[in-house]
């Protein structure tokens, strides 16, 4: 009797992040048992306790790099690693603990802890592009489930994962939510941000905070003027973009344009 193909091994690790983007995976439920079915769970610390070794051919990687020890285990999480994809804010633009590089995180430090002596820490938060070869980046604070499911069947299926590259923008036309920036409701990030979370902040009369980063080509600078007609201050311009991605390359320029 032939022996049955080998199924893909899948590993998801976890460095500098709030496990949300992991939890993402374990929310898809239904979809969830067709994931299991169709791949090989080598190593998820958040959802089993069995660990196989590698080579894996896809690894999940949630978080980003704030330690000397996590840049080195990262190194090997690549050697060992097919396909690398990044998961979330934090991963692809260091997130919100990114806000660390703008000030001086000895200060932090001394302030937190009673003895902060004993911490080790880098001087900055970095993403997981910044350290390796990344071979695709899921954007998203956290992911969303369906985009994640789409990524991961491509890559089994040997083809480039069908995940859109326009703003929220579009995301707010195709529910019929009317802009919240022309109506002068809100300040929004909208025309700036990457879709994939179907515009849930504008449905409900918010502006965009721009969870999932930087579209492809934004044009922040020509937003700036309509973010001041809505409200927003210099100093809140130079900060609306130190959110979620602060270190994504489009916003970190915008902050900074603004004196933030």
């Amino acid at each position: 009797m032939a022996k049955a193909p080998r199924k893909p091994k899948l590993a998801v690790w976890k460095f500098a992040s709030c496990d949300g983007c992991q939890l993402s995976l374990l929310d898809c439920e239904d979809e969830l048992l067709a994931v299991a079915g169709a791949v090989e769970i080598a190593y998820f610390p958040e959802a089993t306790r069995g660990v196989l070794k590698g080579p894996y051919d896809i690894s999940l990687v949630e978080g980003s790099v704030t330690t000397q020890h996590d840049a080195e285990r990262l190194g090997e999480v690549r050697r060992q690693s097919r396909r690398l994809i990044t998961i979330g804010a934090c991963a692809t633009a260091a997130g919100i603990q990114g806000l660390r590089n703008f000030k001086d995180v000895r200060e932090f430090t001394s302030v937190v802890y009673a003895h902060p002596e004993f911490i080790e820490t880098l001087e900055t938060s970095t993403p997981i592009g910044s350290h390796v070869e990344v071979d695709y980046e899921l954007r998203g604070c956290p992911i969303d489930k369906h985009q994640l499911l789409e990524v991961l069947t491509a890559f089994l299926n040997g083809r480039r994962p069908n995940i859109p590259a326009h703003s929220v923008c579009v995301e707010c036309k195709a529910r019929g939510t009317v802009c919240v920036l022309v109506r002068g409701a809100a300040a929004c990030l909208g025309p700036v941000t990457h879709a994939g979370c179907g515009a849930i902040c504008p449905a409900y009369n918010r502006g965009c905070y721009g969870c999932f980063g930087p579209k492809e080509t934004p044009n922040a600078v020509s937003l700036a003027p309509r973010l001041a007609d809505a409200g927003m201050d210099k100093p809140a311009l130079g900060r609306v973009y130190r959110t979620f991605n602060p270190v994504a390359d489009a916003f970190r320029k915008e902050s900074e344009r603004h004196g933030a």
